[in-house]
């Protein structure tokens, strides 16, 4: 329906656009039209083509309800008045029978029976959706059509459409981000009715296995999240220090010493890293450089746990490479070649150009990647997960095995969860915890940029 809808589109742009030159008495009277003859087009177009593909989005969002409700009407009285539970488990059985992922043989008649009359409605419905759609389509396509006029402001309706459709994607964006807040945020909650928000903060001790029977130890749990925090910027400074470095030279050597050919070889090279599976470099670490330090540190006299801070934090360093890289590169090479210049007249040599006006200059740009790279040290998971283990130690010593705060949101997630125990909803806080800190780290990366940009605005 979508692929009709937009061949109708095509349709009335090509209808409308024919009109709007007929009206001036064909190509040598475009003069005498307000706008283009395309802005015409695209304005009809858009006005057969967006009313419909709403009629059918609302309908494909708002049918299946309506299906699934008159189905449970249709059966037994015993069926409609179970409780919510078996009612949900009862809906569950009736999606698997009509996905054909239960053969009909193995459910009760009544449920065979409703299953059939689901799948009669969906056709049914699938049809009346398709058939408003289009009558939408034609019906107001036609009334569009009908109001081109050669002084019709088309341009400046078609501008206010686009207009329109930037600011709904930037409501899309800001409302998406609200939700993900305000779910994480009341799941967080509560779970701080059973935990303190001081004992989960700043306690020591992170054991959130919940014990069967009172006598049990731990049996109300252990939620000090210090381990967990400390292990993630454990990590995450790790491949900071290794991947900062390394990341800006590059850029550098690319950006201002490299010729064109050294250069379109060795940029492509450095940004693969950033298309590498993360589980890739999981296994990496797990049997490459986890063996070697621990092998290393036996040489020399250290104990180097084979799953340790150290050896996820090296290969995440060499996995966000490519992320400062890149865009320290960009931002580099589009410093105005003025300041260079400037630089040179004075007596600058290449090098203090590089760090005394390229560096400056390009900064917002180089922070902008550091952040992003802090980022996603911070998020990461199968790295920490294969190469530094899941134990909450609580400790600075990168040879030790360290787990972090996205880690132990995905094991506490995995599998078939409860959502009204400790155990579960101790995710969704940390979780929060990791939006709040997130978030000041921007702020402060924005206050910086500010600062420093003001000497070349």
């Amino acid at each position: 329906m979508i692929v009709v809808i937009l061949l109708l589109a095509s349709i009335a742009f090509q209808w409308a656009k024919h009109r709007a030159i007929s009206l001036v008495g064909g190509t040598r009277g475009i003069r005498n039209l307000h706008s283009l003859p395309a802005y015409y087009g695209m304005y009809v177009a858009l006005w057969c083509a967006l009313p419909a593909l709403a009629v059918l989005g609302v309908w494909h969002l708002f049918g299946d309800r309506v299906v699934i409700g008159m189905v449970l009407a249709q059966m037994p009285l015993a069926f409609q008045n179970l409780p919510a539970d078996q009612a949900g488990l009862l809906l569950n059985d009736l999606r698997n029978v009509v996905a054909g992922a239960i053969p009909m043989d193995t459910v009760r008649p009544e449920i065979v029976a409703a299953a059939h009359h689901w799948q009669q409605l969906n056709a049914q419905s699938a049809v009346a959706g398709g058939l408003l759609a289009l009558s939408v389509a034609i019906i107001v396509g036609v009334l569009a059509l009908r109001t081109v006029r050669s002084d019709l402001r088309a341009r400046n309706r078609v501008e206010k459409m686009a207009e329109w459709a930037l600011l709904a994607s930037s409501g899309i964006a800001v409302l998406t981000t609200v939700g993900i807040l305000a779910s994480v945020l009341y799941e967080a909650i509560h779970f701080f009715h059973f935990v303190s928000p001081i004992d989960f903060l700043f306690g020591t001790t992170w054991s959130p296995q919940m014990a069967m029977r009172d006598d049990q130890v731990g049996s109300s749990g252990a939620f000090g999240a210090v381990p967990l925090f400390a292990g993630t910027l454990l990590i995450a400074l790790i491949a900071l220090v290794v991947s900062v470095p390394v990341g800006l030279f590059s850029a550098i050597f690319l950006a201002e010493y490299a010729v064109r050919s050294v250069r379109t070889v060795i940029k492509p090279l450095l940004e693969i890293l950033a298309g590498i599976p993360t589980v890739v470099y999981g296994f990496f670490a797990a049997l490459t450089v986890g063996p070697l330090l621990r092998d290393f540190g036996v040489s020399v006299g250290l104990t180097v746990a084979s799953e340790s801070a150290l050896s996820a934090g090296l290969v995440m360093g060499v996995m966000i490479i490519p992320f400062i890289s890149s865009i320290a590169d960009d931002m580099i090479t589009a410093v105005p070649q003025s300041l260079r210049d400037g630089a040179y007249a004075l007596g600058a040599t290449r090098s203090e150009t590089i760090r005394n006006v390229v560096l400056p200059a390009a900064l917002p740009g180089i922070v902008g990647g550091v952040l992003l790279a802090a980022s996603r040290a911070i998020g990461e998971t199968m790295i920490v997960v294969m190469a530094a283990g899941l134990s909450a130690n609580l400790t600075a010593n990168p040879f030790q095995a360290v787990t972090t705060v996205t880690v132990q949101i995905a094991t506490l997630l995995v599998g078939d969860s409860e959502f009204d125990s400790p155990k579960t909803l101790a995710a969704f806080a940390l979780g929060l915890v990791l939006f709040f800190a997130t978030l000041v780290l921007n702020v402060i990366a924005l206050k910086v940029v500010r600062k420093y940009r003001e000497q070349y605005d």
